[in-house]
Parts: C-alpha cells; structure tokens; sequence
C-alpha cells in the first residue's frame, strides 16, 4: 500500500509527481526527493527554494533534511546558498557514514564536489518583497520583522513498505544570518522508521524543536496509536507544555502516515493545509482546523479556495 503525504498546498504539484511515480513501482525516495524538488523549482512559494525569501542581510540560506525509514541514515544541510535543490544534497549526504549533516561553506563545498546544480536562487520578486519589508520595518519599530516559516515537509511510503521522509526550506523571511530552524533536524522536522512509519513538521521551528515532535509522533504510533491520534497527542501536548512553560505556543501543524499507509494531521493553528494521495486515493487538498477539543477536523479544499491561493501567490509585487 504505497502513498505521500505532505505540509502545505504547495506541494500539490510535487505529489502528483510522486504518486504517479509510485503508480509505476518506483521507490520512495526516488517519489519524495522528485516531488520535493518540484516545491523547490517553482518561482512564486516564498518559503522554499527558487524564489524563498531571505534573511535580513538579504541572502537566501535554505535548509533540507532527508531519512532512510530502512536504514535510519540521515542527511541534512544547513544555509546553504545558491543551489538548485537542497533536497538532494540532504539525500546524498545520507548515503556517507559519517558527516552527514553539513553547514554554509562546508554544504556548498560538498555540493560542488559531488557536481550538483548551482543557481542564483533569490529572485527579483524576492528582492522586491524583502526591500518593501524593510523600509515597513524602519518605518514602524513595533512591526514584527519575522513572516514565513512554510517548511515542505513529506512522508512517503512505496509498495514494499519503505518509508522516508523529507524536508526543504527557505526558513524565516528577515531571520538572522545563519538561522537553523528544526527542518534539517532529525526528529524534530521529521523522522521516519519503515517499521513504524514517518512524520513531519512545519511552523516555528524554535518551538518545533523544544518537543522533537517528529521523532514523538513515530514514537507513539510504534506503541500503538493510530497515526491520527497520535498526531493530536503530540500537538497538543507541546502546544501545552509550552503555554505552561512561556506563557505562549508558536505555530506547530504535522502530518505522517504509517506504513501501511494511513494518515493523520494535526495543528494548532487556522488555515493549515495539506496534501495526501494513496494507492486508492489521487492527490488531494486538505484544510486542517483544530477544534476546542484539541481534535483535528479536515475537508477538502474547494475549488474557488484552490484558486484563491495561486492566484495570491502569484500576484505582481510592486
């Protein structure tokens, strides 16, 4: 029973690529590490790749991790600057013994060594949104400079139950240089194990990584909870013991699928989407909504909210 789940509507057009990969027996990571690097090519998502918006100097460093559910090997790269697809450096990365998670230079130098794709990955329309952020900025101090933090982050399973997950990011818009959110950490922005299953995570990654919520989802369905309520247990506990501990919890929305297939969200936050395609089911769009209870609702994104959407993220910026 082989399928993908992913964070955020921008992965649609990734899933489709990856379901149909899936449809033809190909493996799981060749699925993930295609649908992710389709995110990451597209011009117009602000938080991934080619066209992500930078730091508050003004560069884009983007982040990607990469698991073998298998194996358990693990890749990862950290502000790396001009090249194409992260993703796939994180999955190469994975395949060594040793240095596994590399950072800037040392990311760029392996990336150069091994021949992949290099691209000047901010984008006029990039520079043009972080100039108009910054003169909002130096206009009115009580602004909040940070906006954006939409990791993609996938769970792919293949029809011999192998299990991976990924992630690729552009991090925080106008975070300070060298910024590492929880995406490229293991267990925190994703963990997979093809004995259990695979979860992945996206929002304030400083808040992410105080309850290794990746990790803590595979943990619990290995126990025994269905991927569902595991995903709302883990949520909700974070989302507690953080508002008990400082006052307040920042943006934390899951998704993960077991190995068998079956999927679950959760979030604590309005306007999460997601998207989900098995064996049985093609590609959908999904809008998560949490209830007082703590439980996670979701319903297919109607067409006028699909259009909506690309039409706001495509729209000129002056």
């Amino acid at each position: 029973m082989h399928g993908i789940i992913a964070t955020w509507r921008m992965a649609l057009e990734g899933i489709e690529k990856a379901d149909a990969m899936l449809k033809e027996g190909k493996n799981a990571s060749d699925a993930i590490e295609a649908a992710i690097r389709e995110v990451e090519d597209y011009p117009y998502y602000k938080s991934v790749g080619y066209g992500g918006l930078p730091n508050q100097d003004g560069v884009l460093q983007m982040d990607a991790g990469y698991i073998d559910g298998d194996s358990l090997s693990v890749g990862a790269v950290c502000a790396i600057e001009d090249f194409a697809n992260p993703v796939s450096i994180a999955r190469k990365l994975s395949q060594g013994t040793v240095n596994n998670i590399l950072a800037g230079q040392g990311a760029a130098q392996f990336g150069t060594e091994y021949g992949f794709e290099q691209k000047k990955m901010l984008t006029d329309r990039a520079k043009r949104i972080y100039e108009r952020k910054k003169a909002e900025l130096a206009q009115n101090d009580q602004l909040r400079p940070y906006d954006g933090h939409d990791t993609v982050g996938m769970v792919c399973v293949d029809d011999e139950s192998h299990v991976v997950a990924a992630t690729s990011t552009s991090g925080l818009f106008m975070k300070r240089n060298g910024r590492i959110g929880d995406s490229p950490f293991v267990g925190s922005g994703f963990y997979a194990d093809s004995q259990v299953g695979g979860a992945t995570a996206t929002g304030l990654g400083e808040d992410i990584m105080k309850g290794c919520i990746s990790y803590e989802i595979v943990r619990r369905m290995k126990e025994g909870m269905p991927v569902q309520q595991a995903c709302e247990t883990a949520v909700n506990q974070l989302d507690e013991t953080l508002k008990e501990r400082r006052g307040q919890a920042g943006d934390i929305s899951v998704v993960a699928m077991d190995c068998n297939g079956n999927w679950g969200c959760a979030t604590n936050i309005e306007g999460f989407s997601f998207v989900a395609a098995t064996q049985h089911s093609a590609p959908v769009v999904y809008l998560a909504h949490r209830l007082d209870d703590g439980h996670t609702v979701f319903e297919k994104a109607d067409q006028q909210w699909l259009d909506a959407y690309m039409h706001n993220h495509s729209a000129a910026v002056e």
